[in-house]
Order: structure tokens, then C-alpha cells, then sequence
């Protein structure tokens, strides 16, 4: 390691040659310990790094790179004095060289606070909000990674997201998240992620539900959804995942009002378009879609009769044995329909949900058999013919099985008490 760096002071010819064997050398854990322990190390390549010899400086820009791979804080905190001149080149005119510096800045970021510390004083948010406007994917991809580095860190809330929003990222970011399957999935992937820490970890997200975040995410859904079996661009979950986690907490603010929901029967046809295309290579998207389906139905009767009236409950029913939380989220999404009264509890009992409730009064999953004694209520009251049909098939004894368990033992003997009330009492 001493050698190759006074191989590198030297100033010789083949510095280039030094330069180039150091990065490789540099791929090593414990070589970049070595490294920025050596005495004069760093300050020799950041003389490099800010030369005016561009061969000499991208070559410099690679080692910087490869020491911002190391897991060890003591390297990244060994790179603090460059962090001001890694922002000041990310307006420079090499595309190849802005994205070293913007891969160098966001793995420095993911493995030290003093790091993060530093470079919000010296600009980076603004910094990145100018980067985020160039016509390059590679360099947008860049700004994506190290935003959604700065925004899943612990000081965030606090200290990052208030930047972000005050900046023209958010609008930005939207833009490029709804037009990215078309030509930059990879950035459209990393800024629809940035979007998910913001929404996840701020409390008010206004400036975002002000910019239509919810139309413009609900439109992108239908679009992705309708190009699904023609022409799916590959790593289209990848993009999926975030959009509908987005769009899920969106719906769910409760703090600054979220406008009114997208009434758009489209939006449901979508999401069993992308649950059917999805189901079996990437079954982690069936909760995704039914969150978003739990929240879209929650609060609202226009999606609960769409499900009921575009004849997608069978679908729904087929969920089911997906997983357990799968299970709980389909139970949950039927209660909400349930929930609404008499017409939809008969809607939902022309379809053989009773016998698909016996089973689960079986699980140990204590929420599964609670969301399942939730619906059964729910039946009960408002069309009392489903108990005494609930009870011809056998439902009396899955019921009395449920005595056995403390959390549920009341509900279910309520329950039962329902059963046996004769009709129109």
C-alpha cells in the first residue's frame, strides 16, 4: 500500500499506472484501512481529485469511489475533507464523472453521520435539486440513490425531509416517478422509493398531496396495470412496490386531510390486473395491493360497491390462502364491505364466503380468527339468515372451539347468542 501511494507522490509517468493499481488494490476491506491510516494518503488523493489533468482526476474519482464501499465509518469519516469538492464537481460537464462523485457522495452517506452532518451545511440538498433537472439517466439515477440514502437515515424526519420539501425535488421527483416506465426505469425506481421514505416518515405530507400526488400516482397504477400483458418493461415490480405503498399511506393521512379519494373503478381493475400478473414471481406484491385495497375500501362505499358491482370478489375469495397476512388483509377489506349494511352483506353472501370462514376459526393466527369473527358480527347483524346458515354448516362447533381461547371467548359466545335468535328478533 505505501508503495503504490508513493508511487502516486512520485509524479512520475506512470502515475496514471499507480493511480489505477491503487483503485484496484483499493476493492479490499482491509487495504482501504491501510490506506487512510497512511500518513498524507487522503490529501494526496484529494490533490489528485481537484488536479486539472482529467484523466488523473476521473482515475482519482475511481478510488475515492471504491473507498466509499467500505463498511468501516473510520474510512468514511477519513473522506470528510473531499465531500465539499464531490458536490462542487457534480455540475461538471463528464456524465461519467458526476456519477462517480454522486455513487461516492450517497455510499459516504449510508455509513457516517459526521458525513451526513457535514454535507447538509455545505449545500447537498440544493446541490441535488440542481442535478435533478439533467436530461442524463445516469446522472438522475445517481441523485436518486443519494437522496433515498439521506432519507431513510435516522436523522431524517428531523433534519432532511423539512429540506427536501422546501426544495423543487418533490415535484420533480413525481415527474420523473409517473413518466419513468416509458425511458429511465432505474431512476424511476429510486425516486418512487425517496417518495416512500418521505410519505412513511413525515408526519403531514401536504406538499406533496398539493403537487396531486394522489391523481397522478392513481393514473400511473392504471397505466402500468394496462401495459402488463403486452409490453411490461422488465423490473416493473420494482417500481410497483413503492407506487403502491405510496399511494396506500397517502389515503391513509388522517392529520392533513387527504382530498378526496380517486373515485375511478379503473384503479381497482388495476390493482387485480397487477395481482394477477405478479402472483406467483412476486407474491410480496399480493399485501402491497391489498393494503392499498383496505384503504381504498375503509372509509369509502363507491369502491366497496365498484368491488361488488365489477364482479372482482371471487378474485378477492381466491387471496385467501395467499398468506396469513394475506388472509388478514382480504378479511379485512370484506369487513369493510360489510361494514356499509344489509345490500352489501347479501352481496357478499350470494359468493361461498361462509364456508371459506369455517377453516380459519381453525388457525392459531389470533388476528386472522379475530378480523374472521369481526365479519361473522358483521353478517350476523345486518342479514340475520347468514347465522342460522353459518350454523348448518357446522359453524356452532367452530365457534365453541374458540371457548378455549381467552381473547376471543366472548366474542364468539356474542356470536353465538346471535345464531340462536330466532329471525326478526
Amino acid at each position: 500500500v505505501l508503495e503504490l501511494l508513493r508511487g502516486v507522490q512520485r509524479g512520475s509517468e506512470d502515475r496514471k499506472g499507480s493511480l489505477g493499481r491503487l483503485r484496484r488494490a483499493l476493492q479490499n476491506e482491509e487495504t482501504q484501512q491501510k490506506f487512510v491510516r497512511l500518513n498524507g494518503s487522503m490529501r494526496t488523493l484529494t490533490g489528485l481529485f481537484t488536479s486539472s489533468l482529467a484523466d488523473m482526476q476521473l482515475e482519482a474519482a475511481r478510488c475515492l469511489h471504491e473507498l466509499s464501499h467500505s463498511s468501516d465509518p473510520t474510512v468514511a469519516e477519513a473522506c470528510l475533507p473531499v465531500t465539499s469538492y464531490l458536490l462542487t464537481y457534480l455540475s461538471g460537464h463528464s456524465v461519467e464523472f458526476t456519477e462517480l462523485c454522486l455513487y461516492t457522495l450517497g455510499n459516504l452517506v449510508v455509513e457516517s453521520e459526521a458525513v451526513r452532518k457535514q454535507l447538509l451545511p455545505q449545500g447537498i440538498i440544493p446541490v441535488l435539486a440542481s442535478c435533478i433537472q439533467s436530461p442524463h439517466e445516469a446522472v438522475l439515477e445517481g441523485v436518486g440513490y443519494v437522496l433515498s440514502q439521506l432519507l431513510q437515515a435516522k436523522e431524517s424526519p428531523m433534519e432532511i425531509i423539512p429540506l427536501v420539501l422546501e426544495s423543487v425535488l418533490p415535484s420533480h421527483m413525481l415527474r420523473l416517478v409517473c413518466s419513468g416506465h416509458k425511458a429511465g426505469m432505474g431512476a424511476a425506481v429510486e425516486f418512487a422509493w425517496c417518495l416512500h421514505y418521505i410519505i412513511c416518515r413525515h408526519k403531514s405530507n401536504t406538499v406533496l398531496l398539493a403537487l396531486g400526488a394522489v391523481p397522478a400516482l392513481t393514473s400511473l397504477l392504471i397505466h402500468l396495470a394496462s401495459e402488463i400483458p403486452q409490453d411490461a418493461p422488465e423490473g416493473l415490480e420494482l417500481l410497483v412496490c413503492p407506487v403502491l405503498r405510496c399511494l396506500s399511506n397517502l389515503l391513509a393521512e388522517t392529520e392533513t386531510g387527504c382530498p378526496a379519494q380517486p373515485q375511478d373503478e379503473r384503479l381497482l381493475i388495476a390493482l387485480f390486473l397487477i395481482l394477477q400478473c405478479f402472483l406467483q414471481q412476486h407474491p410480496f406484491l399480493v399485501q402491497e395491493c391489498l393494503w392499498l385495497l383496505n384503504n381504498l375500501t375503509a372509509d369509502d362505499p363507491f369502491f366497496c360497491s365498484a368491488l361488488l358491482s365489477l364482479g372482482l370478489l371471487p378474485a378477492l375469495l381466491q387471496l385467501l390462502p395467499c398468506s396469513q397476512m394475506a388472509k388478514v388483509l382480504v378479511l379485512t377489506v370484506l369487513c369493510n364491505i360489510a361494514e356499509k349494511g344489509p345490500f352489501q352483506c347479501q352481496q357478499l353472501l350470494q359468493h361461498p364466503v361462509l364456508p371459506l370462514l369455517l377453516p380459519i376459526l381453525t388457525l392459531p393466527s389470533s388476528e386472522a380468527v379475530g378480523q374472521c369473527l369481526e365479519l361473522l358480527h358483521l353478517l350476523f347483524l345486518h342479514c340475520p339468515e347468514a347465522a342460522a346458515d353459518f350454523t348448518r354448516q357446522g359453524g356452532h362447533q367452530a365457534l365453541e372451539q374458540q371457548w378455549s381461547s381467552p381473547e376471543q371467548q366472548e366474542r364468539a359466545q356474542a356470536l353465538l347468542g346471535m345464531a340462536r335468535q330466532p329471525l326478526g328478533a
